[in-house]
């Protein structure tokens, strides 16, 4: 058994100060809002928090990279690298995702992941993945390679999702394009996450989704149609269709970069708490300090620059990925938009958790849970990182 005491525990609710928290066989057992701490022995660690922050670990559902890997690489190596990197900085789940690819190195993704699933004891852990295109839009592709955007059709989807469903957490596309709608219905059948993306879907378009299955706003204002004019009349587009509907959650890239202060504000205040999703959507910059980089594999990606806490495309149009770490995320949420730090942290545990389908296994510091914990300070720096009751990182 391990107990941490001395902690300031961060639950959903509140923080509690000087509680403990007790571990046995990588699950919680015990959660006390008190200071008298149990005392070890030869069966019994005691580990000090010396008054730091405990949390749920973090949860990342929007990841592409980080530590100089990308998961587009497709190598066992690159994979696990990117899950000990983010590890250091409180995530301790994650869902490796892919970008818009060719179909031959898609389906060697599928096999690459599998094979890194038993080998991933240093880092994150990993819960599917998150397919990330290609139905997009060619107008809001983003960073997105134009060369291998398409419509859904059956004959490619279909065979993946008979042969990779169990491998396949969410799918990300863009809801007005023709057969999508088809395909969002498909997905949701075989309870994959469905989530709009890169779309330049107005209002009616998106509510069509929502009916099919759309439930996530990917990375909300990212590669997303705003108020646009037709005709002389003015349309919702999915930002503001994102915003408006109560059906619909939405991630955001919570780096002060991609959002600054008056979006992430914004996003506070028209969507509920439980509704907003914090996500990194790191590339293979992140937790390094290199001024170029490649956004996606190494043999076809896209070079970028990295500046300004951020990574771009050469000419500087457009973003290519944030080189975020999930700590940061936190401080934005606290430090820019101005949240009580319960709240920031619960973006980032509780609601991914949830709208996982995770909630009884990860995500808060409760009884029975899988003890997935981070120790951090004052300025979210990360101390300490758990994964199902071992520390896989120690500052």
């Amino acid at each position: 058994m391990i107990s941490i005491i001395n902690a300031k525990i961060i639950t959903p609710f509140r923080v509690i100060e000087n509680g403990y928290v007790s571990i046995e066989n990588g699950r919680i057992v015990n959660v006390q809002d008190s200071d008298k701490w149990p005392k070890g022995d030869a069966n019994h660690q005691i580990v000090d928090a010396q008054g730091l922050y405990l949390s749920p670990g973090f949860i990342d559902i929007h990841i592409h990279g980080g530590g100089g890997s990308d998961f587009m690489d497709n190598e066992v190596d690159a994979y696990l690298n990117i899950a000990e990197t983010h590890a250091r900085y409180g995530t301790t789940a994650m869902l490796p995702t892919t970008l818009t690819s060719e179909q031959d190195l898609l389906l060697e993704t599928f096999e690459v992941y599998a094979k890194s699933l038993d080998k991933n004891e240093k880092g994150a852990k990993f819960y599917g993945l998150h397919l990330e295109g290609p139905y997009f839009a060619m107008e809001q592709r983003g960073a997105q390679d134009p060369r291998y955007i398409r419509n859904p059709e059956p004959a490619e989807y279909e065979p993946i999702l008979s042969k990779y469903k169990h491998l396949i957490a969410r799918w990300s596309a863009a809801p007005e394009l023709p057969g999508a709608l088809a395909f969002g219905q498909r997905v949701c059948e075989e309870g994959i996450l469905l989530a709009l993306a890169h779309t330049d879907a107005v209002y009616d378009e998106v509510l069509k989704g929502v009916e099919a299955g759309y439930k996530l706003a990917t990375h909300l204002y990212s590669g997303m149609s705003g108020m646009t004019r037709r005709n002389a009349y003015r349309y919702a587009g999915a930002i503001e269709s994102c915003l408006l509907i109560d059906d619909i959650d939405v991630e955001i890239i919570a780096d002060g970069t991609h959002l600054p202060e008056p979006f992430l504000k914004l996003i506070s205040k028209v969507k509920a708490k439980n509704q907003i999703i914090l996500i990194t959507d790191a590339m293979r910059a992140a937790g390094t300090d290199v001024t170029e980089s490649i956004l996606g594999g190494r043999a076809n990606g896209l070079p970028v620059v990295v500046e300004d806490g951020v990574a771009k495309l050469p000419d500087r149009k457009s973003f290519a990925g944030s080189v975020a770490t999930a700590d940061r995320l936190i401080r934005t949420m606290r430090d820019i938009a101005g949240l009580e730090l319960k709240d920031a942290v619960h973006m980032l545990t509780v609601n991914p958790a949830r709208i996982l389908g995770l909630q009884h296994q990860i995500g808060t510091i409760s009884k029975g849970l899988q003890a997935d914990l981070i120790l951090f300070d004052e300025n979210i720096q990360i101390q300490k990182t758990m994964v199902e009751g071992c520390f896989i990182y120690e500052k």
